[in-house]
């Protein structure tokens, strides 16, 4: 692969020094100039959707619905949303009322972090990058964006395309591997995202520590698919498959391995393999419907992974190294004797982005996202909650943190600012017992507080709730006696008053 549209080492920091001074100008005060330019994130896209859709094909074979589907939509909705609701959500807020601090205007206001870096995955690229783009000048941020270098055609259109849309300023990209990518790392950001394997997660993680760098990691993880032999075995193995296979199954949110009843195994697996040939009457490897492993690396590790198998392999398992292909992708069926046992196993591994679960019980769905941790709880679906307006995108623990898409995207580039004014006179009335001396001598004595001064110091203070032990007995008791004598004078003054209660 020719890495000649690699961006030069020294001009790095002179990138991010021109973001920096950028980002001080002020220029993102405006909510105009905000929404000028998340629009303009829109066109870049939207102009140029063909030459996307080719430049996916080049670097991952993928069908052009997949890409209109994964990166696309995702995108317009990001924009769209944020477009719309830039100045609801960059509005200050009024503090909770207290009626000790109110006099004091005390308020919120989100503000920009500053300088962010974007490190995008190669498998949704265009998603992964624009997505948190949207988000950070929704929040008032310079961008410096970096392109996986595993999609090359699709980082050199976004150097190619990013000047061309967008402020060249404020926002900027840098292309490059393993080097370039350590020389960025080195400098010191306002914000880092980065969505891929917690491998290098770990490394970004301790790059940002050394200045204290607030992160977004999303790392996806092992999503398993919880089945109940009472579910619509055709609609779950038409679901599940296509979640395993779209993208050819590089996608942070797509099953790994499927939980289901041994007895139940064989129904299953005949319902994939009708799904199989619904979906390549002719296979998988004649098929236009049909992505590619990015590289034949990571297609060698996959096929490491099918011939060490203790399983056996059901159908598909053809990879042909030479091709870069893999042709199947790897979906793992492990056979459980109950759901309970299906918990363990899940639970005794790392929270994944995602659990899914198919059943038509809502008892069922319920044992399995009650016991359970991650990212998402999904029944009876897969992949798509990403798309979703107003859900998030997010894990927890080795699966990620923080969020993607939205509202949530845009509380991640900023910080909560606060605010208060408070007048002079409240000294007098309020907040006077702060002030040394603390002890007042008196004629007869020396006090710790006046009675006045001690008045405004307790009234901080709110009242405890009540002591859980005395709660359980008595107290339970005399306040359900207390709803019951309100309800019955209110009846009585219903009944005096001409009304009548309905009869049951």
């Amino acid at each position: 692969m020719s890495t000649s549209f690699y961006t030069a080492l020294e001009e790095i920091p002179k990138i991010h020094q021109r973001a920096r001074d950028a980002y001080r100008s002020g220029k993102l005060k405006s909510i105009e100039y905000r929404r000028e330019q998340i629009a303009q994130v829109g066109y870049l896209l939207k102009d140029n959707e063909q030459r996307f859709i080719d430049a996916l094909r080049t670097d991952l074979g993928r069908p052009a619905q997949e890409t209109i589907f994964l990166d696309f939509a995702a995108v317009y909705i990001d924009v769209k949303t944020a477009y719309d609701n830039v100045a609801k959500w960059t509005r200050s807020e009024r503090a909770t009322f207290s009626l000790n601090f109110f006099v004091m205007s005390p308020r919120l206001r989100p503000e920009p972090k500053g300088v962010v870096l974007a490190i995008a995955p190669f498998n949704a690229p265009i998603f992964m990058l624009l997505a948190p783009l949207v988000g950070a000048i929704a929040g008032g941020n310079a961008v410096v964006l970096k392109p996986s270098e595993q999609s090359p055609e699709v980082a050199k259109l976004f150097a190619e395309l990013v000047p061309k849309y967008l402020d060249q300023d404020l926002f900027h990209v840098i292309n490059g591997g393993i080097p370039e990518t350590t020389r960025v790392l080195e400098l010191p950001w306002n914000h880092i995202i980065y969505t891929g394997n917690g491998r290098v997660a770990r490394i970004i993680s301790a790059a940002a520590a050394k200045h204290l760098t607030p992160t977004t990691l999303e790392l996806g993880g092992k999503n398993p698919v919880v089945v109940d032999p009472k579910c619509d075995v055709q609609l779950a193995a038409r679901r599940i498959l296509w979640g395993r296979t779209c993208n050819a199954g590089q996608v942070c949110l797509a099953p790994e391995y499927v939980l289901l009843p041994e007895s139940f195994q064989d129904t299953f697996v005949e319902a994939l393999k009708a799904v199989y040939r619904s979906f390549y009457p002719d296979g998988a490897k004649d098929s236009d419907s049909f992505c590619r492993i990015v590289t034949e690396a990571h297609t060698a590790r996959i096929k490491d992974l099918i011939d060490r198998t203790k399983g056996t392999v059901v159908f598909g398992g053809d990879v042909n190294i030479a091709e870069r292909e893999i042709f199947g992708p790897v979906l793992l069926l492990v056979p459980v004797k109950d759901v309970d046992e299906a918990l363990d196993i899940i639970n005794s591994k790392d929270h994944p982005l995602a659990i899914y679960a198919f059943s038509s019980d809502q008892a069922f769905l319920e044992k399995v996202f009650d016991n359970t941790e991650s990212g998402a709880a999904v029944a009876n679906e897969v992949v798509i909650s990403i798309g979703v307006p107003g859900l998030p995108m997010g894990g927890v623990g080795a699966s990620g943190h923080g969020y993607y898409t939205g509202k949530h995207m845009f509380d991640e580039f900023t910080h909560l600012r606060v605010s208060l004014n408070n007048p002079g006179w409240v000294d007098k009335i309020a907040f006077g017992f702060r002030f040394p001396p603390y002890k007042v001598r008196t004629p007869l004595r020396l006090i710790t507080l006046t009675p006045e001064k001690e008045k405004q110091l307790r009234a901080l203070s709110p009242s405890l709730p009540p002591r859980p032990s005395e709660k359980k007995h008595g107290a339970t008791m005399i306040g359900s006696w207390s709803v019951i004598l309100f309800a019955s004078a209110v009846s009585v003054v219903l009944l005096k008053s001409g009304w009548s209660l309905p009869t049951m």
